[in-house]
């Protein structure tokens, strides 16, 4: 059974993010880049897969710029079999993404798609379901277990009243959320071995998929700063203050 888990370049979560003193973005400019963190569970998740003889080939796809090639090669690391970049310089918006990797999965037949319920630069938390409309498979989103069986995925997933049990016919869409697995470190080894797995490269035009953005970002500002407190002598004043000046009452 063959897996296919996309795997997103982003800013690094220990970097602080800077606005663009013109509002038009964030600043990208000799910042630390690194593979989403939920991507990073996906790409474990199904390397344990293949440990455990359930899964016969794990494949990594990435769309972005060239440089997108690091995060591949870090999932090469870490035990992927091979890996796909779609070259895109601009951001691609979720939907275009979700065409993308459906054009990718109809190439390489996999039965299961992993990939992170989210990416932390965007946090659309989009993909996996607009994947899962395109390519007519069921979804199970949020997973925090994955048990596979004969043609069926059993996938617990965190829901705001606590776990929620649920099967899915393979073949289908997953994604993972925090707490499915702890992703391994890639040691020298098996970095030097990645650099020799194949890597191969394509384009939006061969999946006959148009990125042009259907959005415009008006303006990117930093979070507002948290004021100080203030202690009140009285529920009364807590009461006044609320409706006068927090105008939440």
């Amino acid at each position: 059974m063959k897996v296919l888990v996309p795997v997103k370049r982003v800013v690094d979560f220990n970097v602080k993010i800077r606005v663009k003193p013109d509002g038009s973005g964030v600043d990208l400019a000799n910042v630390k880049m690194s593979m989403n963190p939920f991507d990073e569970i996906a790409v474990e998740e199904a390397i344990r897969l293949k440990e455990a003889g359930k899964a016969t080939e794990v494949i990594v796809v990435s769309i972005g710029p060239a440089q997108a090639q690091e995060t591949l090669r870090t999932a090469l690391a870490m035990g992927a079999d091979r890996a796909i970049l779609v070259k895109v310089e601009e951001a691609v918006e979720p939907l275009a993404v979700a065409k993308l990797l459906k054009g990718v999965a109809e190439a390489e037949g996999p039965e299961l798609v992993i990939l992170g319920k989210q990416a932390i630069d965007d946090d659309a938390n989009q993909t996996g379901q607009m994947l899962a409309a395109l390519m007519g498979w069921g979804q199970a989103t949020f997973a925090s277990k994955l048990e596979l069986g004969e043609g069926r995925a059993k996938v617990t997933r965190e829901v705001d009243g606590g776990l929620q049990a649920i099967e899915v016919s393979l073949p289908a869409i997953v994604t993972a959320d925090l707490r499915l697995n702890e992703p391994r470190y890639a040691s020298l080894p098996n970095i030097m071995k990645a650099k020799k797995k194949p890597l191969a490269e394509t384009a939006p035009a061969d999946y006959g998929v148009d990125v042009a953005p259907r959005l415009e970002v008006l303006a990117t500002e930093e979070p507002a700063v948290r004021a100080a407190g203030v202690k009140v002598a009285s529920v009364a004043e807590l009461v006044s203050r609320l409706r006068a000046e927090a105008g939440v009452l």
